[in-house]
């Protein structure tokens, strides 16, 4: 399986991090190595002093596809989650200054939380969405994907464009803004219409 993530999705947040906005979708990809196992604690590397989470919203695709039409789009996918992008972002920010790829910021093992999954036919529409990640029981990110720039159908079309999409691949639909840093003892639980899909330690 492979990861295929979307960066700057979401307006709020490319303004809190001060990007320009995307013509289309930013894309990068995460090895199956990046993914924390189930009910382990996610351990903040010793090469950086900054990572932040990322809460998403994230797809299962459930067949083979390849350049699939946005209007065919939702036949490849029966479920979505939430998940978690921890993104070094100490190392991110080096690596852009110096125009050089992100992957050691992003792609790191245990860097992908993937949360439980959700029957799309629960949903009366999938562009009204709401999510939230707390920390420590505080409300540290909200988000809706009607705030995405590009909706799960467009952007399923466009990966399936450069990269044939397999069963059990899973899309990261990006982030909206709240981003921050992530200390030891801290206690991470992500809901997907008031639904917790995601439990997660920081040591």
């Amino acid at each position: 399986m492979k990861i295929i993530c979307i960066g700057r999705n979401y307006v709020d947040h490319i303004e809190e991090l001060n990007n320009e906005r995307p013509l289309e979708p930013v894309v990068f990809l995460k090895p199956d190595t990046a993914i924390l196992p189930k009910k382990t604690p996610f351990t903040i590397p010793a090469f950086t002093n900054e990572v932040h989470h990322e809460l998403e919203i994230i797809v299962k695709i459930s067949k083979v596809g390849k350049y699939i039409d946005k209007k065919f789009a939702h036949k490849y996918y029966d479920e979505i989650g939430l998940g978690i992008d921890f993104t070094a972002r100490d190392i991110q920010n080096n690596l852009k200054e110096n125009g050089l790829p992100w992957e050691k910021s992003k792609a790191f093992d245990g860097s992908a939380v993937i949360g439980d999954f959700v029957p799309i036919n629960c949903f009366n529409s999938l562009e009204n969405i709401k999510f939230e990640l707390t920390n420590n029981q505080r409300i540290v990110q909200q988000g809706n994907s009607n705030r995405m720039i590009w909706s799960i159908d467009e952007l399923i079309e466009h990966v399936s464009k450069y990269f044939t999409l397999k069963k059990g691949d899973i899309i990261f639909t990006g982030t909206p803004k709240g981003v921050a840093k992530v200390n030891p003892n801290d206690v991470l639980e992500g809901f997907l219409n008031d639904k917790k899909l995601l439990r997660l330690h920081i040591r």
